[in-house]
């Protein structure tokens, strides 16, 4: 039987190195070819690693933590090995209960018992935890630490390659770009009104539920084209315009934030955009986001109103020149026609690097978004 080499993929060019998040299988454990048995995170996806073999993983050459490049030696599977049954550990015969007391450490009767200690340190626990302790359960356990140090925990650990990335971008934004940003606010409707009227045939057609994301998109793409300097980006002294419209939608994942993109919108269905928005979310949450899918956007929309947001400056996403905050939505009194009355309104923002875009665009733009927004139909009717 052969040993099989199990090497780091190639790296997209952007990319020179990863590390090691986790390994799934240990050696001598049972390996099946094309299952995945480590994980390799980058400064912008997460790489699934595939066993070339079936067999048995022989030896890990690079551990959990570690840092590596394209091509690197990871470990080697025993090519059509199968694993060891593990021997059975016999059980460890009990104490004789004739054992005297008088050979068992003393406690010390001025230590404190953890249950003593568990009311004051209760308040620096969770709920669930608190949970815990009421029924009965010993705090250092729940802690993993000596009691008297479980008052005030601290924990470090490193900062995600993703996150740390994406700490990076965000620097780099603000000390590259001219960064203003300005706001306005949406009537959302006659949005409402259109998606509670076609919502349940509309997802019955086409499989995919109908969101304010896919309306928004639309109405930045009627912006886009109306000033397609806020489609544009700064290479060294050129200014490049972009007559395609690769609109990056900003994602919360559990290892950071990341922003797929969303090809040709213009040439998309409603549905089509809300498909892909999906999968997006999906892939995001499951970690399989390929590298080819977060490059290449022209234009990002990002909706903090799904956590609440009221208001905020959203920071560019470079090469980028601008992009479109989302916030919450809340009824408020507005006047219309004389008249006082309740609307759903959303507060919507505009960054944009003013190096390429003038105030006067930023703000003609955002009062496109808002037209087609308050009148849906517009973008379906292309005036």
């Amino acid at each position: 039987m052969s040993s099989v080499e199990i090497k780091t993929p190639v790296f997209p060019e952007s990319v020179t190195d990863g590390t090691i998040v986790a390994w799934h299988k240990q050696p001598g454990e049972a390996v099946e070819q094309e299952e995945t048995i480590v994980e390799i995170e980058t400064d912008k996806v997460v790489l699934e690693v595939p066993a070339p073999a079936d067999g048995v993983l022989e030896v890990i050459a690079a551990n959990e933590g570690d840092t590596v490049v394209a091509e690197q030696l990871l470990g080697t599977i025993k090519e059509g090995a199968v694993a060891k049954e593990a021997p059975a550990v016999a059980e460890k015969p009990a104490e004789a209960a004739s054992t005297p007391a008088a050979a068992k450490p003393a406690a010390k009767a001025a230590e404190p018992s953890a249950a003593a200690k568990a009311p004051e340190i209760e308040g620096h626990l969770s709920p669930s935890l608190r949970r815990k302790v009421g029924e009965g359960v010993d705090v250092s356990s729940i802690l993993g630490v000596a009691p008297e140090a479980a008052g005030r925990l601290e924990k470090r650990v490193p900062m995600s390659r993703l996150r740390a990335r994406v700490a990076e971008r965000l620097l780099e934004a603000q000390h590259n770009n001219a960064i203003l940003t300005t706001f306005n606010e949406v009537n959302m409707k006659p949005v409402m009104d259109l998606r509670k009227q076609y919502k349940d045939k509309f997802e019955k057609d086409h499989d995919a539920r109908l969101g304010f994301m896919s309306f928004f998109l639309k109405a930045c793409v009627v912006a886009l084209k109306e000033f397609p300097e806020v489609n544009a980006s700064v290479d060294g002294t050129d200014i490049l315009y972009h007559n395609y419209y690769d609109i990056g939608v900003a994602i919360s994942s559990p290892r950071g934030l990341v922003v797929p993109v969303v090809r040709d919108v213009d040439q998309l269905s409603y549905a089509g955009v809300e498909s892909s928005i999906l999968n997006y979310a999906y892939q995001a949450r499951d970690g399989k986001l390929a590298m080819e899918d977060m490059l290449g956007g022209t234009f990002t929309v990002t909706n903090g109103g799904t956590f609440g947001s009221m208001m905020s400056t959203p920071i560019i996403n470079p090469p980028q020149s601008a992009i479109l905050g989302m916030h919450n939505i809340v009824e408020r009194a507005v006047v219309e026609k004389g008249e006082i009355v309740i609307r759903p309104m959303m507060y919507i923002a505009l960054s944009y690097d003013h190096r390429i875009i003038d105030g006067a665009s930023s703000v003609r733009f955002l009062v496109r978004v808002k037209e087609m927004l308050e009148d849906p139909a517009r973008m379906l009717l292309n005036v």
